[in-house]
């Protein structure tokens, strides 16, 4: 069996590859993890992952901090580490899993950037001047009204998108599919946009000029440069919609389940990042809950 360090880092990285499926993404994270780990026990004189044991898992964990690392990040190490292990003892490669019991330091949970209802109201409201500002602001108005991640929404293709039904099909982390609604505004947008895009034969929702599908990096920059185009405060990415879909969602309905299967947490904690919010008991249904999926009154 071989006992190259890297050899087992490798293979790990082709089994989330092709068993969990996870994002190119995600993968990248991994191994940027894997390899300052394995960085760290070169430097230590640990010559194979069998002989990395949970002292110096510790040791790793509080010299990142040292560094300045915080707790969240420091945990996310860890966390790459234990799955690592534990495929490794699945292949019969090592006989524990050394980060097993070690847990990073705590640090203070941020919370998340949102904007609210009156400048979303504001950023949306705009008027389109050209073929590309209608894709931007479907791009916005999506996001908002949908809760999607940034990698979600350039992967998406039209046969992902009902607009009579009113429902996105979206594939998430770890390559779970859920079916989110869409809101009356973002239905509008989406056909206005879906009017003007150049290339018919394209399956991708969202392209640029030149009729390929557009990048996350690309949706960064027109999100930032629409938002500042508008004066809205601060520095505005993409996640800052989903942030604010999720807060604003939470604050009118107080059910937490249901945002959480909107946003498609895997994991309540991770959705109640969102409840220092004030819960007003307003709506059950997401059109009466949702700011702009409300339909409108005749």
């Amino acid at each position: 069996m071989p006992t190259d360090p890297q050899h087992w880092l490798e293979r790990f990285l082709h089994h989330l590859q092709t068993e969990r499926r996870l994002s190119a993404n995600t993968i990248r994270h991994y191994r940027r993890d894997l390899e300052e780990i394995l960085s760290f026990c070169k430097d230590a004189g640990i010559p194979q992952w069998k002989d990395l044991d949970t002292p110096r898992v510790r040791q790793y964990a509080a010299q990142t901090h040292r560094r300045g690392l915080g707790g969240r990040s420091i945990q996310r190490r860890l966390s790459t580490l234990r799955s690592f292990y534990n495929y490794l003892l699945r292949e019969r490669v090592v006989t524990r899993n050394p980060a097993y019991d070690v847990r990073a330091p705590k640090s203070e949970r941020r919370l998340p950037d949102t904007l609210n209802v009156d400048d979303i109201t504001r950023l949306l409201s705009a008027r389109a001047r050209d073929a590309l500002e209608l894709r931007d602001l479907a791009i916005l108005e999506l996001m908002y009204s949908s809760g999607l991640r940034l990698g979600e929404l350039v992967a998406l293709d039209w046969v992902d998108v009902d607009l009579k039904e009113r429902m996105v099909r979206v594939t998430g982390k770890g390559a779970k599919t859920r079916v989110v609604p869409i809101g009356t505004r973002a239905i509008a947008a989406l056909q206005a946009w879906r009017g003007q895009q150049a290339d018919a034969g394209e399956t991708a929702v969202f392209t640029g000029r030149h009729g390929r599908r557009l990048g996350a990096r690309a949706v960064q920059q027109r999100v930032r440069r629409w938002a500042r185009h508008h004066g809205l405060p601060g520095d505005v990415h993409p996640h800052t919609l989903r942030h604010s879909f999720a807060s604003h969602l939470l604050e009118s309905s107080g059910d937490l389940r249901a945002v959480q299967e909107l946003l498609g947490h895997a994991d309540i904690s991770t959705t109640q990042i969102y409840t220092h919010l004030d819960f007003q008991h307003l709506a059950r249904v997401y059109d009466q809950a949702h700011p702009r999926a409300r339909r409108a009154r005749k």
